[in-house]
């Protein structure tokens, strides 16, 4: 698991002890409506946008059963399935060999969770249930909506053409931001551990 913020124990971080070394990152933006998802290079240096993901809205309220509705692990019974938004993006990150996914984590300018935060977390265990190989990290992403918006803006991408694609700028937003902050907390490591033996070789 990776080291969770002193503000929040919930959002990630990345952490050299639990980071599963090179290979392709998932990013993802949880909406209400469309899932944007990212995916980065082998090396975990740039992330690029993939696809839109429609909700499946159908599952999501399935999940919020009531207490003995639905699966039984006692008995084996079985309950709904991962949805075809969860299956989806487990066939993505099959497909790209993902060893880690960041779900971005939605905050007011405040720092307050709110119903976005909390259908992210929901979301995200989901993924967890459905992946239960690859690491799901939370990041915070707030203000990365609004950059991706304005970034798409400044590039001249029409208001109405810009809803089927800021969710995956969105989702490159999350994602870089956790490539840039592993980037430097792995080198930090490198460099402390070169240090640690240069000590010890005097």
């Amino acid at each position: 698991m990776a080291v969770g913020s002193q503000d929040d124990p919930l959002v990630d971080r990345p952490d050299p002890v639990s980071d599963p070394g090179r290979g392709r990152r998932l990013g993802i933006d949880v909406g209400s409506v469309r899932i944007g998802v990212a995916a980065s290079d082998p090396d975990g240096i740039l992330a690029t946008p993939v696809e839109t993901v429609p909700r499946d809205t159908g599952a999501r309220r399935a999940g919020r059963r009531s207490p003995g509705a639905g699966r039984d692990t006692r008995t084996g019974g079985s309950g709904p399935g991962p949805g075809t938004d969860i299956a989806r993006i487990a066939a993505i990150a099959q497909e790209y060999e993902a060893v880690e996914i960041i779900v971005g984590l939605p905050r007011t300018l405040r720092g307050e969770k709110g119903t976005s935060a909390r259908m992210a977390t929901e979301f995200a265990g989901r993924l967890r249930d459905s992946l239960p190989e690859v690491p799901i990290r939370l990041s915070d992403e707030r203000l990365t909506t609004v950059s991706a918006a304005r970034a798409l803006r400044d590039s001249g991408v029409r208001a109405r053409g810009q809803r089927q694609v800021i969710d995956q700028a969105a989702a490159v937003s999350i994602l870089q931001s956790w490539l840039d902050e592993r980037s430097s907390v792995m080198r930090s490591a490198e460099d402390a551990a070169r240090i640690a033996l240069s000590g010890d070789d005097e």
